[in-house]
């Protein structure tokens, strides 16, 4: 049960209303190559313009280093939006400051204006109060809708919400709906599936998973350092020998519920165009490489999905941007799909993977954050959330 105040508790109507979005997109050549976040955004975006408010939109995009850097201007996608909505969208190259003040006095109701990269300025992640004052002083309202940023706490996500009313948005209400429900209350057998290059980010997911899971599915590179953790040699796959230990610990307390592969595909370089064998797991000859699961991993993580009620699936299972290393995580995807589960991706790299094979919607929920969803999968409260007014 979401316990948060919405959008829907709240009269907009001639107000100015301050929102959070995830506007934390690709860019090429200035202009989105993904639209994923921004589409997601749209239902809260419309709602409140449908209501009368005017809006403010803010975002961070990408990593500058120090201050403002136009590769990292929301400039490209204020423009992207204003073909999405039949609104007014105006874009100002400031977030705080006089000009962003300028451009909050003159909007006016069903408007919106878009600030530029909140991360321009070194206040944002130090959740600086005079920025997150300087923020919130624009608006009436403030709305946090960007699940993506909602495990940080920064001036935009949770510093605002210290200086004015805060609620959440539609996008920010699903994502945790979904999320919560899946670990608190999964329809049974619930199977999670855990991928991408490293255990170090997913020690304590799969702790927390152990718990609740009926069946933990491991891929990816991750996989790598359980292998070597059991003491086999991985030649010059990747792994994380500072792990190696936890590892152990991992499988040793996961039992039968924790799944590793049986067979890789191995490959003598890091190109698609590589050599490539399959081999049952095992002493990695010199010179190779492990880069996906093989065919009877496939076969076995494929029958455990076919029967779950509810999946959970964070991390791609081997190196699919390279055709001849995506067999695994596209078959992941397939079974997923055609599983009839409740099924939920975790944002990131398996999100792009389901996105690419097709099956989109055949899943019951895309999240738009990994990180976010990751700390959720391991019981961490996100401070984004728990600085919004409870119902």
């Amino acid at each position: 049960m979401f316990n948060k105040k919405t959008i829907h508790d709240i009269a907009v109507k001639d107000k100015r209303v301050l929102v959070r979005v995830d506007f934390n997109v690709p860019i090429k050549d200035g202009k989105v190559a993904d639209d994923t976040r921004i589409q997601a955004a749209l239902p809260t975006i419309k709602y409140l313009v449908g209501e009368g408010a005017s809006l403010i939109l803010c975002s961070h995009l990408g990593r500058p280093k120090d201050g403002p850097d136009p590769a990292f201007s929301l400039k490209p996608v204020a423009d992207y939006l204003g073909d999405l909505v039949d609104s007014k969208v105006s874009f100002v190259e400031d977030c705080i400051g006089p000009k962003a003040k300028e451009a909050v006095d003159i909007l006016k109701p069903k408007e919106i204006l878009v600030l530029e990269n909140t991360r321009f300025h070194s206040g944002e992640k130090k959740n600086d109060p005079e920025m997150a004052k300087e923020l919130a002083s624009y608006a009436d309202v403030f709305v946090n809708d960007a699940f993506g940023s909602a495990h940080r706490a920064h001036a935009s996500t949770v510093g605002v919400a210290e200086y004015i009313p805060a609620v959440a948005g539609l996008l920010l209400e699903k994502e945790i709906e979904y999320l919560d429900q899946a670990i608190e209350k999964p329809k049974k057998p619930f199977v999670a599936i855990l991928g991408g290059a490293k255990v170090s980010d997913k020690i304590n997911v799969i702790k927390n998973l152990l718990t609740k899971a009926d069946t933990v599915l491991i891929g990816g590179g991750m996989a790598n350092t359980f292998f070597k953790a059991q003491g086999y040699p991985v030649a010059d796959s990747l792994v994380e020998d500072e792990v190696l230990e936890i590892a152990k610990e991992l499988v040793e307390a996961g039992g039968l519920k924790l799944r590793l592969p049986v067979d890789v595909v191995i490959a003598d370089g890091f190109s698609d165009d590589a050599s490539k064998k399959v081999m049952w797991v095992g002493p990695v000859p010199e010179g190779w490489r492990i880069l996906d699961i093989g065919p009877e991993t496939i076969e076995n993580f494929c029958k455990v999905i076919s029967s779950a009620g509810t999946v959970v699936w964070n991390g791609p299972m081997g190196v699919f941007e390279m055709p001849n290393f995506a067999v695994g995580t596209f078959a992941i995807a397939k079974a997923v799909a055609d599983s009839g589960a409740i099924s939920i991706i975790g944002g990131g790299d398996s999100a792009s993977a389901i996105n690419k094979s097709g099956l989109a919607d055949k899943i019951s929920h895309i999240s738009t954050g990994g990180g976010a969803s990751l700390e959720m999968l391991e019981g961490i409260q996100l401070p984004g959330l728990v600085a919004l007014q409870d119902k």
